[in-house]
């Protein structure tokens, strides 16, 4: 199936790009070491391939995903085969000791790319999971930027989200907090970043979802009045190893997108995929009739499906990279933006929020309210609307 197709496309992004800077992004590559960091996930999957088929002198792999890890194994082996270099997997959580003495013990890489994240809008749900969010997006991502700092990294990469443009949702928010902490840091490494759109049918993404549907035959539902860009996994890849190699510091880089060829809704992906399978959508008034319904439709060709409109907490309206009081590089690249970045950081609001949130984390006694407060602390524009409703509380 080809996904560009189910996503609006006939083209790849960044091949002009990549082609253009492939004869020194090969150089750079091959003769440099790398450590990913959540690189079990998809997009980790996607940059770790990128730089694996370049042939790197050393790439280490860490994700806390054991399956994950050993797929990545089997793919990289099936679609590449093998390198002179130094490939090694560990199952590690990057928050653990056992990962602190794995760093102890070599942590020798020109460059550290830092894909963990918890990235679904829904964890904000409850305070426990959005304390974990802000863990491992803000204060894990602290602790390898200073380890990357003291065994003397030579660039460190974070990729962040479109979501961390005018936030509105705590996912984005504590990645815009994280770029914060970055900037802080970049007096001491090179850093760079990425924010970009969904990335199609990656693992739990609404698409991904889909194709579970399908296999578990279940009626597919999705919003009908949100729009996304959308890049393929390979893009992704493409997007944070072109930041990485080519980013100076404080460079945040993103694609170009065009919104008449590259916006699409859930709902319209959802009708070509099905289109693809040889199933007509048949649309559903409610999740009783949908459920009723797949016990029968799928022998005549259709599939029922739930097309309603979203109102569910943290979904934005609409999707963007920058926001206009930043400052915007355009021609370096033909399909990559670069935001740039003066060394510009409030200290004090930092080490706030570290001493706030460690203060709640000593304690064991927080709640959502007292940590949106905190958030609008950090980011006084902070779009944040609660709903009360949440994706868990639909089907």
């Amino acid at each position: 199936m080809n996904v560009l197709n189910l996503i609006g496309r006939t083209n790849e992004l960044f091949s002009e790009d990549i082609a253009n800077n492939e004869g020194e992004l090969a150089k750079i590559v091959s003769s440099s070491s790398f450590l990913v960091i959540g690189g079990a996930g998809s997009i980790g999957q996607a940059v770790t391939k990128e730089i694996f088929k370049r042939n790197p002198k050393k790439l280490h792999v860490v994700d806390i995903s054991e399956n994950n890890m050993v797929e990545l194994v089997r793919d990289v082996r099936s679609s590449f085969g093998y390198i002179e270099g130094d490939f090694q997997t560990f199952a590690l959580d990057i928050g653990s000791e056992e990962y602190d003495a794995f760093i102890a013990n070599d942590g020798q890489y020109d460059y550290v790319l830092n894909l963990s994240a918890l990235k679904h809008v829904r964890s904000e749900k409850d305070p426990f999971t959005l304390m974990r969010m802000i863990y491992v997006n803000i204060f894990n991502t602290e602790k390898t930027l200073l380890q990357s700092i003291k065994k003397g990294t030579k660039k460190y990469f974070c990729v962040s989200t479109d979501k961390a443009a005018n936030p509105v949702n705590m996912m984005g928010a504590s990645k815009r907090i994280m770029e914060m902490y970055l900037m802080k840091r970049s007096k001491d490494i090179k850093i760079s970043t990425a924010r970009f759109a969904n990335v199609a049918f990656s693992d739990g993404s609404l698409l991904y979802g889909f194709d579970q549907r399908i296999k578990k035959r279940q009626p597919i539902v999705a919003p009908n009045d949100i729009k996304r860009y959308f890049v393929i996994p390979k893009e992704s890849g493409e997007l944070c190893l072109m930041s990485c190699i080519f980013g100076e510091n404080r460079d945040i880089f993103f694609p170009k997108l065009s919104e008449s060829l590259h916006l699409i809704s859930f709902a319209d992906i959802a009708v070509k995929y099905l289109d693809a399978l040889g199933y007509e959508p048949y649309l559903c008034s409610d999740e009783n009739e949908a459920r009723e319904l797949i016990k029968t439709l799928p022998e005549q060709g259709k599939w029922p499906c739930l097309f309603s409109k979203s109102d569910t907490t943290g979904e934005k309206d609409f999707e963007e990279f920058f926001t206009e009081k930043e400052t915007l590089d355009m021609n370096r690249f033909h399909n990559l933006g670069i935001i740039k970045n003066d060394l510009n950081f409030d200290n004090e609001k930092i080490e706030l929020f570290t001493r706030k949130i460690q203060d709640m984390k000593k304690n064991k006694n927080w709640n959502k309210e007292e940590i949106v407060e905190l958030f609008f602390e950090m980011i006084p524009d902070f779009g944040h609307k609660e709903t009360g409703k949440y994706l868990d509380s639909k089907m």
